[in-house]
Protein backbone atom coordinates (compact mmCIF):
# COMPACT_ATOMS: atom_id res chain seq x y z
CA UNK A 1 0.00 0.00 0.00
CA UNK A 2 2.52 2.59 1.08
CA UNK A 3 4.22 1.86 -2.43
CA UNK A 4 0.68 2.52 -4.25
CA UNK A 5 0.05 5.82 -2.21
CA UNK A 6 3.75 7.39 -2.32
CA UNK A 7 3.98 6.84 -6.16
CA UNK A 8 0.09 8.39 -6.28
CA UNK A 9 1.45 11.32 -4.70
CA UNK A 10 4.48 11.55 -6.25
CA UNK A 11 2.66 12.09 -9.71
CA UNK A 12 0.29 14.02 -9.10
CA UNK A 13 0.49 17.90 -8.97
CA UNK A 14 0.14 20.00 -5.96
CA UNK A 15 -3.60 20.52 -5.54
CA UNK A 16 -4.74 17.21 -7.27
CA UNK A 17 -6.49 14.17 -5.33
CA UNK A 18 -5.42 10.96 -4.44
CA UNK A 19 -8.20 8.24 -3.60
CA UNK A 20 -7.69 4.69 -1.69
CA UNK A 21 -11.14 2.30 -2.10
CA UNK A 22 -11.33 -0.94 -1.24
CA UNK A 23 -14.76 -3.09 -2.22
CA UNK A 24 -14.99 -6.84 -1.41
CA UNK A 25 -16.51 -8.92 -4.73
CA UNK A 26 -16.35 -12.43 -5.67
CA UNK A 27 -14.50 -13.50 -2.29
CA UNK A 28 -11.67 -10.96 -3.28
CA UNK A 29 -10.66 -7.63 -1.43
CA UNK A 30 -9.80 -5.45 -4.33
CA UNK A 31 -7.98 -2.38 -3.30
CA UNK A 32 -7.28 0.84 -5.78
CA UNK A 33 -5.41 3.95 -5.42
CA UNK A 34 -6.55 6.70 -7.78
CA UNK A 35 -4.86 9.92 -8.57
CA UNK A 36 -5.04 12.87 -10.93
CA UNK A 37 -1.53 12.92 -11.78
CA UNK A 38 0.30 12.90 -15.17
CA UNK A 39 -0.72 9.21 -16.23
CA UNK A 40 1.02 6.56 -18.04
CA UNK A 41 1.45 5.58 -21.77
CA UNK A 42 -0.49 1.94 -22.82
CA UNK A 43 3.67 1.35 -23.49
CA UNK A 44 4.58 2.47 -20.39
CA UNK A 45 1.70 0.41 -18.64
CA UNK A 46 2.95 -2.69 -20.43
CA UNK A 47 6.76 -2.83 -19.12
CA UNK A 48 5.82 -1.30 -15.33
CA UNK A 49 6.18 -4.96 -13.44
CA UNK A 50 8.61 -6.06 -15.61
CA UNK A 51 12.08 -6.72 -14.00
CA UNK A 52 14.07 -6.94 -17.22
CA UNK A 53 12.40 -3.44 -18.26
CA UNK A 54 14.51 -0.08 -16.50
CA UNK A 55 10.91 2.04 -15.71
CA UNK A 56 11.61 5.02 -13.63
CA UNK A 57 10.23 8.66 -14.07
CA UNK A 58 10.98 11.66 -12.29
CA UNK A 59 7.97 12.76 -9.99
CA UNK A 60 6.24 16.49 -10.22
CA UNK A 61 8.55 17.28 -7.71
CA UNK A 62 11.61 15.81 -9.11
CA UNK A 63 11.21 13.12 -6.86
CA UNK A 64 13.55 10.30 -7.61
CA UNK A 65 12.60 6.69 -8.04
CA UNK A 66 14.35 2.91 -8.84
CA UNK A 67 11.77 1.86 -10.65
CA UNK A 68 11.91 -1.41 -8.22
CA UNK A 69 8.46 -0.46 -5.89
CA UNK A 70 5.79 -1.75 -8.65
CA UNK A 71 7.82 -4.91 -9.08
CA UNK A 72 8.21 -5.93 -5.38
CA UNK A 73 4.46 -5.37 -5.04
CA UNK A 74 3.90 -7.21 -7.96
CA UNK A 75 6.00 -10.26 -6.08
CA UNK A 76 4.12 -9.83 -2.66
CA UNK A 77 1.06 -9.56 -4.37
CA UNK A 78 1.66 -12.74 -6.18
CA UNK A 79 2.87 -14.78 -3.19
CA UNK A 80 -0.20 -14.67 -1.79
CA UNK A 81 -2.57 -15.39 -4.69
CA UNK A 82 -3.43 -12.07 -5.58
CA UNK A 83 -3.34 -9.34 -8.82
CA UNK A 84 -1.81 -6.41 -9.79
CA UNK A 85 -3.01 -4.10 -12.49
CA UNK A 86 -3.62 -0.71 -13.99
CA UNK A 87 -5.63 1.63 -15.82
CA UNK A 88 -4.24 4.97 -16.92
CA UNK A 89 -3.78 7.51 -19.81
CA UNK A 90 -1.27 10.14 -20.45
CA UNK A 91 -2.11 13.43 -18.75
CA UNK A 92 -5.19 12.63 -16.94
CA UNK A 93 -4.24 10.13 -13.98
CA UNK A 94 -4.20 6.39 -13.08
CA UNK A 95 -5.58 3.83 -11.16
CA UNK A 96 -3.55 0.93 -9.11
CA UNK A 97 -5.36 -2.16 -7.99
CA UNK A 98 -4.77 -5.12 -6.47
CA UNK A 99 -6.76 -8.01 -5.51
CA UNK A 100 -6.13 -10.31 -2.88
CA UNK A 101 -8.48 -13.44 -2.26
CA UNK A 102 -10.88 -13.49 0.94
CA UNK A 103 -10.99 -17.43 1.62
CA UNK A 104 -8.17 -20.12 0.89
CA UNK A 105 -8.52 -23.74 1.32
CA UNK A 106 -6.44 -25.62 3.52
CA UNK A 107 -4.32 -27.05 0.71
CA UNK A 108 -3.26 -23.78 -0.34
CA UNK A 109 -2.28 -22.40 2.69
CA UNK A 110 -0.31 -25.49 3.64
CA UNK A 111 -2.08 -26.46 6.97
CA UNK A 112 -1.69 -29.73 8.42
CA UNK A 113 -4.39 -31.60 7.52
CA UNK A 114 -7.17 -33.57 10.21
Amino acid sequence: MRNLISNGIKFTQPGGTNIIKSEVKQLELIVSVTDTGIGISKERIDKLFEINENYSTSGTQNEKGTGLGLILCKEFIEKNNGKIWVESESGTGSTLFFSLPLFFKNSELNLPQG
